[in-house]
């Protein structure tokens, strides 16, 4: 028995009574939407999320971050290379020691409520 689809208008329907300039502002430029889709892509990787979170508060060498995740530096260092690629981190030297942080308050943010979010639900 095949399924009723409901998620789409009827053929009656003519639209909502919003003007065509209106319409025109519920679109998202191109660029936009490419780098939003970008973020929540970095978002999307459990390890990448496990980094995130562990440097929501605290900047992390490298060295820390292997500890906390339990993974080689290697793939650490691609995964930073990654976040940072997508300004979600920032890096800073000091001597030979590279120390990593949430790149703004913004990934803070945008990080705490979809985790909440998350937690609404489970």
């Amino acid at each position: 028995m095949e399924k009723m689809i409901d998620d789409q208008c009827d053929d009656s329907c003519l639209g909502t009574e919003l003007h065509s300039d209106n319409l025109a502002n519920a679109r998202v430029e191109e660029k936009t939407a490419f780098d939003l889709a970008e973020l929540f892509k970095a978002l999307g990787d459990p390890t990448r999320v496990k980094m995130i979170y562990a440097l929501l508060d605290r900047e992390l060498c490298v060295h820390d971050l292997c500890q906390v995740l339990d993974m080689a530096q290697s793939a650490v260092s691609h995964q930073l290379r990654y976040l940072r690629n997508v300004r979600i981190v920032k890096r800073r030297k000091a001597g030979k020691t590279v120390y990593y942080s949430l790149d703004d308050d913004h990934v803070k943010e945008i990080f705490i409520q979809t985790l909440q979010h998350v937690q609404h639900y489970s």
